[in-house]
């Protein structure tokens, strides 16, 4: 059975100034000329999802890296490149992560502020961050900490996730808005799953999170906007246990 030939990238502009090389794209609710069509691809479609999904209920090993693998198996299959996950270069870096970097960290404020308290009200609980427990004025702790934080954090669980499962599961339902916010809805819920070693009140902050970041990857119209803010948002909450050790909601 011959192969489509993969399509040729052009511009893709979304947001007003924020722009991104990319596959082409159809409008919302219509098939994307950039995807693999008919049955054989959409059963292989149906079976990575299947397989992602369940290596996050099961916890399989560490889930990021069983999907990472699973992307780099589905990339070489359809004969595609990263850039069918999301990573799309962005033609204005400097000022687009500047406004990346700017709601992450308003984002972060939020969070800490209002949706944290929130939340432990509500649960009666706090995050478990006892694992962070002896980063407090471990400076060589604190720096490889950050380094995991941008490598394994942020860049693997964002292919992972709102790179391949996010992609993979709009392969499925569509590209439309409604599509797209199920699609980034259901894979936060995923990711809250994985982060279940935080307790309730945690999953629920990482599932808030995630929703943010799977927004900037659509809004952005690249995955490298949610690898920035999943990276500064980590290393905020790192400095912050370096200089005060575990902490709960302010209020």
């Amino acid at each position: 059975m011959a192969v489509p030939a993969r399509p040729h990238p052009r511009p893709l502009v979304t947001g007003g100034d924020v722009t991104a090389t990319a596959a082409p794209t159809a409008p919302p609710g219509h098939p994307d000329p950039g995807r693999r069509h008919g049955p054989a691809w959409t059963a292989l479609t149906v079976v990575e999802v299947a397989l992602a999904v369940g290596a996050v209920l099961i916890d399989l090993f560490l889930p990021a890296a069983v999907l990472t693998v699973l992307a780099g198996l589905s990339l070489a299959v359809r004969r595609q490149g990263p850039s069918t996950l999301g990573f799309h270069r962005l033609t204005r870096p400097g000022r687009q992560l500047a406004q990346v970097a700017a709601l992450a960290l308003g984002w972060t404020t939020l969070v800490f502020l209002l949706v944290m308290p929130v939340t432990e009200h509500l649960t009666g609980s706090t995050q478990d961050t006892s694992e962070f427990a002896d980063l407090e004025g471990d400076l060589p702790r604190l720096l490889m900490f950050v380094a995991l934080s941008w490598t394994l954090a942020a860049l693997v669980e964002e292919l992972a996730f709102r790179g391949y499962l996010l992609t993979r599961i709009t392969d499925l339902i569509g590209t439309s808005r409604v599509a797209r916010g199920v699609a980034v809805v259901a894979v936060a819920l995923l990711f809250a799953l994985v982060h279940g070693e935080q307790g309730v009140t945690g999953m629920v902050l990482v599932f808030v999170d995630a929703v943010f970041f799977g927004v900037l990857r659509y809004a952005y119209g690249s995955l490298w906007a949610s690898v920035v803010a999943h990276g500064l948002s980590n290393t905020v909450g790192m400095v912050a246990f370096f200089l005060f050790g575990p902490f709960s909601a302010p209020w």
